[in-house]
């Protein structure tokens, strides 16, 4: 059992090649395996898709009473159109007032409420429509809204969802085709109800299947811009992106964040005088050893050139500068020479350095790196003391 489980997963992600290592696989299936920085990516993504999607219904949406209107007598009409009207408001207010937040949780609500407005209205209208006797041309478009799910389901597949997100976001919608099942059990036309919550299935599964495969791109593209290529850790960009979330998190939570700015002593002259091939080498066994040597929860990202950002969240100065000198006595790999690489490192804290935002914290940090260079370089300077 567990071979042919193991030759379907492999089949399936034979589907996706070049586009996941191995180890991102299990991204596909929750989303407590995902960084930081695509889990915000993603939750601005949903919300857009949320506010576009929920746009186009409350257009559409009220448009449809006109057909009511030339079919159904004017009780059945008049109660459906006043439905309609409460579910484009609410829909338009969904539009009006969500905005991406980067926060995933928000991404969640935001999808919950676009699908919670068309079930209710689906459950709503379908406990109306069999309270009247429907016959022809009324009979059609009556069947019509029970083509609401159809939509819903299908509409999943424009998200970037992991499958427990799909499984979770689908079971409301199949639930209420089943709701909707028992409140007509006397008159349900048990074949037709099985095929069409088959064919509802069916739907789901290839909405998961689309949602997926977008995750997957999703996860190659965001790889690709949040890692330095060379080096393959994060890129400055994404430092300064996590910078700014776990300067957020460290003033809501009123807890120290430490930032050291590290630069390879003599750097340049391995270029001139060994070549920027060798000095590529020295760059990635420098990234090798700090992140071989970083505490859990520590992060690296490559600030430019020879320049490193260290980022430790709940460390105060004292745990930071303990921190580095265990990195340094670590060391930085070698020289094409042999000789040892050394780096100067510049410390700073947002509380001991009361800095107000991430870019002050980090400017405080490269002053300090510069005053470490200037003392004679392979040293920690954590304050402004001469």
């Amino acid at each position: 059992m567990s071979r042919l489980a193991h030759i379907v997963w492999h089949r399936l992600t034979g589907l996706m090649p070049g586009e996941l290592n191995k180890a991102e696989l299990a991204w596909l299936l929750s989303p407590h395996f995902h960084l930081t920085l695509l889990s915000r990516r993603r939750a601005t993504m949903i919300v857009n898709r949320v506010r576009l999607f929920a746009f186009l219904f409350a257009v559409l949406t009220p448009l449809w009473s006109i057909i009511d209107y030339l079919v159904f007598p004017f009780p059945l009409w008049f109660a459906l159109a006043s439905m309609r009207i409460l579910a484009s408001v609410a829909f338009g207010l969904l539009v009006l007032y969500y905005r991406p937040s980067g926060s995933l949780t928000d991404a969640y609500r935001a999808m919950a409420l676009l699908f919670a407005i068309p079930t209710i209205f689906y459950v709503a209208t379908h406990q109306l429509l069999v309270n009247y006797q429907l016959t022809g041309m009324q009979a059609a478009i009556g069947a019509g809204y029970a083509f609401l799910p159809f939509v819903l389901l299908a509409g999943l597949s424009i998200f970037p969802l992991t499958l427990l997100e799909n499984i979770l976001f689908a079971l409301p919608m199949l639930l209420a085709q089943a709701v909707s099942g028992i409140i007509s059990w006397a008159t349900l036309d048990w074949p037709s109800f099985a095929g069409a919550f088959w064919l509802l299935t069916l739907i789901t599964g290839v909405s998961t299947l689309a949602g997926l495969s977008q995750l997957a791109f999703m996860i190659a593209l965001v790889r690709q811009a949040i890692r330095d290529p060379l080096t393959g850790i994060f890129s400055r960009r994404s430092g300064e992106e996590v910078l700014e979330l776990q300067f957020i998190i460290s003033c809501r939570s009123n807890a120290p964040l430490a930032v050291a700015f590290l630069d390879l002593d003599h750097f340049k002259s391995v270029n001139d005088s060994y070549g920027h091939e060798a000095g590529d080498e020295v760059l990635v066994g420098a990234t090798e050893s700090i992140a071989d040597n970083l505490r859990r929860g520590d992060m690296v990202a490559r600030w430019g050139g020879e320049e490193f950002i260290l980022i430790m969240p709940n460390t105060d100065l004292e745990q930071a500068q303990q921190a580095m000198r265990r990195l340094r006595q670590s060391g930085f790999g070698t020289r094409p020479d042999g000789r040892p690489v050394t780096a100067s490192i510049g410390l700073a804290e947002r509380i001991e350095d009361g800095a107000q935002d991430w870019k002050t914290l980090v400017e405080r940090a490269d002053q300090r790196m510069y005053k470490a260079k200037e003392s004679g370089r392979d040293r920690i300077v954590a304050d402004d003391i001469q």
